[in-house]
Formats: structure tokens, sequence, C-alpha cells
């Protein structure tokens, strides 16, 4: 299975950004704990493609590992090289697209338009995230469903547990969660349990909603 696949199968992305390197290895095990098999470590993370190294080693497999906030070229090959299993972006980049897909990595690309989701779907992407979504809104992803439903989207910005439902029964097909699942507070006390039951309480919920969606 590819990015695409796990993202169908798993629907949420974990967004990592502004931990230390030290804590990624214990946060990504304890929300594998909880149920999240897919982690994005963006690039405007301090040591991000280490970061990255360190948890494409340490998941052996049982986890998807990618790179966010990826805004270019020398970007997305740095992320590549760390050995990132996917690109995400939070813009439309066709260069990005293209170099991703030639080497084989899916690309999951930001979009807010029509018009930039028609063409970040023809330049490759078989999916879009749908940025920022809370300040968009859930009837802003339900409209694109009439003319676009065609173009799989996920929700990306601002979900958390109490309004992660409202996503699905608006059309998304997955989502990413970043602080509201990964509290930055429990990662400095060490609370690493809080973590796991805060991805095991999205998961649940999302699991939950198959039958909501649109």
């Amino acid at each position: 299975m590819g990015f695409y696949e796990w993202l169908k199968e798993y629907r949420l992305v974990a967004i990592i950004r502004g931990i230390e390197t030290s804590s990624a290895v214990p946060v990504a095990d304890a929300i594998h704990a909880g149920g999240v098999h897919l982690i994005e470590v963006t690039m405007n993370t301090d040591d991000a493609p280490q970061m990255i190294s360190k948890l494409v080693d340490s998941s052996n497999g049982k986890m998807y590992i990618g790179a966010g906030t990826v805004l270019n070229k020398e970007m997305a090959k740095e992320a590549i090289a760390a050995g990132a299993q996917y690109l995400i972006t939070p813009n439309v980049d066709e260069d990005v697209i293209k170099f991703g897909l030639e080497r084989g990595i899916d690309v999951l690309p930001g979009v807010m338009t029509p018009t930039e989701i028609v063409k970040a779907y023809n330049a490759g992407a078989k999916m879009v995230k749908v940025f920022p979504s809370s300040s968009l809104g859930v009837s802003h992803l339900k409209e694109l469903q009439g003319p676009l439903g065609h173009i799989p989207m996920v929700a990306v910005g601002g979900v958390n547990i109490d309004n992660v439902k409202s996503f699905f029964k608006a059309g998304a097909v997955a989502v990413g969660v970043g602080s509201s699942l990964i509290k930055k507070e429990a990662i400095t006390q060490g609370n690493f349990d809080l973590l796991t039951q805060s991805a095991n309480a999205f998961m649940q919920t999302i699991k939950g909603c198959d039958s909501c969606d649109s």
C-alpha cells in the first residue's frame, strides 16, 4: 500500500511540528499505540530530516512517515533523501508534485479553491489537502463536493476531536491533526500515555463516523 491507500484506510495523519528531536520516537510510539499509523513531520521543525530518518527507522514499517510544509523542490529533495515516504505541502507547486511522483513518492498538495484543486489533480496528485479547513469552514468542503467530488479531499487545519466528525460528514476522506492530538504540554511532562489516549479518542470517533460519510 502507498500513502494514498494508507490514508484512505486509517483516515488520519498526525502532524508533528516544533518538538524536540529526542521526543519524536516516544511521541510516535504513543500515538501508534492509540491507533495512528501516519505521521507528517513539518520541514520547518528543527532537525526535521533527522527526525524523519529516526522515525522511519524506528517504525520498522508499522507507520508511514512523511514530510510536511514542503515549499519547493529543494525541500522535497531534502525530505526524500531523509527517507520521507510522502510529501505534504500547504500550496500547489507543480514542480514538487512532479518531482515526488517521478520518484514514486505520493504528494498531498494544499488547496483552497476549485482552480487549485483541479490544477493539483491534473498535475498528478490523487488527493488534495483542503487548507486551512477551520478558517474555510465545513460548508466550504461540502460545497466543493458538488463539482469536484471525484477528487478525494483531506481536511487539515484546526481539526479537533469536537469537529472531526463534521468534516467527514462534509465529504472528507481523511483529516490531518496537529496540536489537538499531539499536545506539547503532555510531551513536556513526559506524559505519553495522554497522547495514546488522545490518539485513541480520535480514532474511535473517526471509526464511529463510518456511516456518516456523504
